[in-house]
């Protein structure tokens, strides 16, 4: 049983309280306080850090009640967000798409069935479900055969049109291709476990006597595997996917397992590759070749499959700060709104949904904030997180959220590690970010009155050792915070630097962050 300590809990529920009231209607009349000159004063000195000598910093703090600024340094300038892109692209989906929305993925015949043989084509049509995974596959092929179809006589048809084919960011780094984090954007994929990293295969290496063994999960021979890696004292070893193929080179030492998500090189071949060995497996024979293409109208639908919705698909999103979800959801965007599955037209919506909100900078690049070109301004996250306090769907985005503190993967997210038994854990609900050179976090924290705050922090162009200790004690300040009296935050500002990694732990996997 995990113990936790009073004045924690009594700050989670303090804050529970808060958030779940609604925002205020007309603002309160604040005279400037001591705690606000305070609060100030103490800012200022975190951000006196050496490490931010030549970097740029940008904060905002706000009461999310009244609107009021109660502090602010380079609000307007335009900086590269990050992962903070993710609030503005999980917001404008929750709005647009609707906390209800599921992504089919449907198999249908294109043929006509004479006794146990379909003569046509069999149809796997995808609308970029990033939650599918083997598993859901085997259940679709088995619903083919329980449909009496042992023979198809004509093609596996994989229609990933509703989706356009550009498959990576314009702007994303050549060197990422084969990351899983990178990997590519498809109408139809697969997850290869339950923190649904669509696009990627899990490639795991163990000594096995004196020989290196390679599995993979999902089990797949999709991948060519290369294996030139050694038994040793030690494990030393890389697993890598050479570019612009389907071949992994596997090179070094092993001694303990070792795993490593690796991105396929086509989405669509993968998930279609997985679909035609579950048919195989349940005795249904395609005799022609896996072609991609459109169903053809009339098409009959022969089984279905539906996501989890949005609601419980924004936990994996946001918590473990999932890039593919971000992409996906946005081309899912456009294609709602104007029938373009492209990230143009569901970059539109996006930043639509934000100037509609009262954001005034905002350059969106994609949905997830992969591409150094998105620009945002502290002022605008600040603004977004006000502005959607008032929304139905709040309360549920609001949770879904990373909370510090939580060691629970899917509570706590990618700041599970930070603000540990600190008046910020269990308290700030806040979206990460990081790249190199860059490192934010902005959401929100009940401070220790009582009174909802929103920030961003946003810090960009440093060199080196890792400032996300900085955001960390700016959070930890901001649950203190008292209107009514000053804080005593030397020790607070005399706090080593934490453990905390200079990327977040969506980043780093399969290190424990």
């Amino acid at each position: 049983m995990r113990r936790t300590s009073a004045s924690l809990v009594a700050g989670a529920l303090v804050a529970a309280v808060a958030w779940a009231s609604s925002p205020s209607t007309s603002a309160i009349a604040l005279e400037p306080s001591a705690g606000v000159a305070d609060l100030t004063q103490d800012i200022n000195q975190i951000l006196a850090d050496s490490r931010l000598t030549i970097a740029r910093a940008g904060v905002v703090v706000k009461s999310a009640a009244t609107g009021e600024e109660l502090y602010s340094t380079d609000a307007g300038k335009q900086m590269i967000p990050a992962s903070n892109t993710k609030l503005f692209t999980s917001a404008a989906a929750a709005e647009t798409l609707g906390l209800d929305y599921r992504f089919p993925t449907t198999v249908l015949s294109a043929g006509r069935k004479i006794g146990s043989a379909l003569t046509g084509d069999l149809v796997l049509r995808g609308t970029g479900d990033p939650t599918m995974l083997a598993e859901d596959y085997d259940a679709l092929a088995a619903k083919v055969a329980a449909a009496g179809i042992k023979l198809v006589t004509g093609k596996l048809v994989a229609d990933d049109t509703w989706f356009d084919s550009t498959r990576l960011g314009s702007d994303w780094a050549w060197d990422d291709e084969t990351a899983y984090y990178a990997a590519p954007i498809s109408a139809l994929t697969a997850a290869p476990d339950r923190d649904y990293d669509a696009g990627s295969v899990i490639v795991s290496v163990a000594a096995d006597g004196d020989k290196v063994k390679v599995s993979t999960t999902p089990e797949t021979d999709y991948l060519k595997i290369v294996n030139k890696a050694t038994v040793g004292s030690s494990t030393d070893v890389l697993i890598e996917r050479q570019h612009n193929s389907r071949t992994v080179v596997i090179t070094g030492t092993v001694a303990d397992p070792y795993q490593e998500w690796v991105a396929v090189d086509d989405a669509t071949a993968y998930a279609s590759s997985l679909f035609r060995k579950a048919l195989d497996k349940h005795g249904v024979r395609v005799l022609g070749p896996t072609v991609t293409g459109a169903a053809p109208s009339g098409a009959t639908e022969l089984a279905e499959h539906e996501s989890m919705p949005l609601s419980e698909l924004l936990v994996p999103f946001l918590k473990l700060s999932n890039n593919i979800h971000a992409e996906i959801l946005t081309k899912a965007m456009g294609r709602k709104v104007s029938g373009q599955g492209t990230w143009s037209a569901g970059l539109k919506v996006a930043t639509d949904f934000a100037k509609a909100n009262g954001v005034q900078v905002i350059n969106m690049r994609d949905g997830s904030g992969l591409s150094r070109r998105d620009g945002f301004s502290p002022g605008s996250i600040a603004q977004l997180l006000t502005a959607v306090r008032g929304k139905p769907w709040f309360k549920t985005w609001y949770e879904a959220l990373p909370i510090a503190g939580n060691a629970d993967r899917f509570v706590g997210g990618t700041l599970r590690s930070r603000m540990r038994n600190t008046p910020a854990a269990g308290n700030v609900h806040a979206k990460t970010g990081s790249l190199t050179g860059v490192t934010s976090l902005s959401g929100y924290v009940t401070s220790a009155e009582g009174e909802p705050l929103v920030f961003s922090i946003m810090l960009n162009q440093y060199l080196s050792g890792s400032p996300k200790d900085i955001e960390d004690k700016i959070a930890v300040r901001l649950a203190r915070f008292s209107r009514t009296a000053t804080v005593d935050a030397a020790p607070q500002l005399r706090q080593a630097a934490t453990d905390a990694p200079d990327l977040e732990c969506s980043w780093l996997k399969p290190a424990e962050c």
